[in-house]
């Protein structure tokens, strides 16, 4: 038998080993499960979601700024455009509004500036004060009384105070300094006087068993202490110092209406007056309003207002300003006080 015919042997060229029974088939790597790629799509997409939000927001931030960059810059223009002066004949407005006080509108810092520009303007025939106020400082009310006074001679314009509301108190001793003093007829007016007022709570703090304990380098550095029993001595010293203040301001009174008052025993008494029964009395002159002396007394109808006012850039900067004093002052509280 030929070797072509022996099926025992192996053809040549087809030497494959047989697979063992006992081989293991080779085994797939497992497919990963639909949940768990649900789970990574609904993920990426939140992340998505997420990050288009996070930039419509800064957007959205972006186009704010913008907005307020642009509003102060017009605020700065419009402003700039409103105070621009005529050169024609006008009257001179400054307004004399609230408290007056060192850190109000109606300080003497601002007035002062308002009434000096309202007097170099060559273009002013008359300055005109619209007072509104119920008094406050007679330190503040003097400065501004002195500076009508000075701009007055050198410049030899007219003032006129023209009162609407309230003019009484240390806001009359402004008026005082003008040459006519005009109000309404339901206008209050006076007031011309001085007050120091307080509080004493020694009562109080022996009903709760609170003791005070005032330690001063000088006798009378606790002068007029709310919470220590009122001092004779100092109550007097005290009366006496506003009883000069008072003097001052009658002073200023009888100064700015000269022969006009009519002195009663009323008259620097604190009483206040409706504005005919001020005619009466002759701390004022007629009635009429802002219009009505621009027009009939002054002769210029066009009013301009020289009354300083904050620009939007200073209250944003007292704003903040102020944020930064809080914060000071926190700081300071832990501090023991010494005045």
């Amino acid at each position: 038998m030929s070797t072509l015919d022996d099926p025992s042997r192996p053809e040549p060229g087809f030497n494959l080993p047989s697979p063992s029974p006992s081989a293991e088939p080779r085994q797939e790597p497992p497919a990963m499960p639909a949940r768990d790629d649900g789970i990574a799509r609904e993920f990426a997409m939140a992340y998505l979601t997420d990050r288009k939000r996070e930039r419509r927001w800064r957007l959205f931030f972006r186009f704010a700024w913008l907005l307020v960059f642009i509003a102060i810059a017009w605020a700065l223009v419009a402003e700039r455009s409103a105070t621009s002066v005529p050169n024609g004949p006008h009257t001179a407005l400054v307004e004399v509004r609230g408290e007056i006080a060192s850190d109000t509108e109606a300080s003497a810092e601002v007035m002062v500036s308002g009434l000096r520009a309202a007097f170099e303007d060559v273009g002013a025939k008359a300055v005109v004060l619209r007072i509104n106020s119920p008094g406050g400082s007679p330190v503040q009310a003097g400065i501004i009384n002195d500076e009508i006074q000075r701009l007055k001679a050198k410049h030899g314009k007219p003032v006129y105070a023209v009162c609407e509301e309230l003019c009484a108190s240390a806001a009359y001793y402004i008026a005082a300094g003008a040459d006519e003093v005009f109000v309404d007829k339901a206008s209050i007016v006076g007031s011309i006087g001085v007050l120091m007022d307080g509080f004493g709570f020694t009562g109080t703090m022996d009903k709760l068993g609170i003791e005070r304990r005032l330690l001063t380098a000088g006798t009378n550095k606790g002068m007029l202490d709310p919470f220590s029993p009122q001092n004779e001595q100092h109550r007097a010293y005290a009366q006496t110092m506003i009883d000069q203040i008072h003097q001052q301001f009658i002073a200023v009174v009888k100064h700015g209406r000269g022969k006009r008052l009519k002195e009663t025993p009323e008259t620097f008494s604190g009483l206040f007056w409706n504005g005919q029964q001020a005619i009466d009395q002759g701390l004022a002159d007629k009635l009429g309003s802002l219009d009505f002396v621009a027009r009939e007394v002054v002769k210029a109808e066009e009013v301009i207002d020289y009354t300083p006012k904050e620009n939007l850039a200073e209250r944003l900067s007292k704003r903040f300003g102020s944020a930064i004093g809080e914060g000071a002052v926190r700081a300071l509280r832990a501090v023991t006080s010494i005045r």
